[in-house]
């Protein structure tokens, strides 16, 4: 059985080796996000899909949008009325950290079927939108350069050029949200409490605030796991 597993992680290993294609951009993501430096600089991406995903399931609920900020710390906010309590207001706080991760997916989904061109021009009308529903200058400057260069890199380069673009921010989303999440938990375990999305969960729900940062967690690595398998493993 031993040799079995052996081997299933042999053939696994080789796959993915014979995908440089894939790979190579996955373990440039993978640099930048562990790397502090690079993390600071890029992290505001992360945040542009996290605080979308808030804002996407604020009006899926009927809540009205009022605005979305985005701070130079890599913090961001998304404003909405509606009913303080319910439904509604629990799938708006729980939107965000599960966004990334899973536009990360959606993108390893549709680079694996070869169309990484529509995945940048999807991501290109997504940050189009969310600019409209920005409300301060530098929120209104990370959207225009995060979409300006997908809409250029979409319109203007060799194809590829666009799939390895395509395929680097598959794997930022994924790697970037799962990273994101940590540092979510981090926070909460030296008591930087309160404001989180799990902390508001908590308070709405009465649902530890530790168990709603551990659901993040999973959902993010799973995002991962399966996005490994369709880009990497899959035969």
């Amino acid at each position: 059985m031993a040799t079995d597993a052996f081997s299933v992680v042999t053939a696994g290993v080789q796959t993915a080796l014979d995908r440089p294609e894939v790979l190579v951009p996955g373990l440039v993501a993978l640099a930048v996000v562990v790397w502090t430096l690079s993390w600071r600089v890029t992290r505001t991406v992360v945040t542009i899909a996290h605080e979308g995903g808030h804002a996407l399931l604020a009006v899926v609920t009927g809540r009205r949008l009022t605005g979305i900020r985005l701070h130079a710390d890599t913090s961001g906010v998304t404003h909405s009325t509606g009913r303080g309590r319910g439904p509604g207001v629990v799938l708006m706080f729980l939107g965000g950290y599960p966004a990334p991760p899973l536009l990360g997916l959606a993108g390893a989904l549709a680079v694996a079927e070869g169309h990484a061109d529509v995945a940048l021009w999807v991501a290109t009308g997504l940050l189009l939108v969310t600019l409209v529903h920005i409300r301060n200058a530098f929120g209104v400057l990370a959207v225009l350069a995060t979409g300006g260069a997908t809409a250029a890199v979409a319109y203007a380069a060799p194809p590829d050029l666009r799939t390895a673009f395509a395929t680097a921010m598959v794997w930022f989303l994924l790697i970037g949200g799962l990273r994101a999440v940590g540092e979510l938990q981090r926070g909460r375990r030296t008591g930087r409490r309160g404001g989180s999305d799990a902390d508001q969960l908590a308070r709405l729900t009465g649902v530890s605030g530790g168990i709603w940062a551990a659901l993040f967690w999973l959902l993010a690595a799973a995002a991962l796991i399966i996005a490994v398998w369709v880009l990497l493993l899959r035969t």
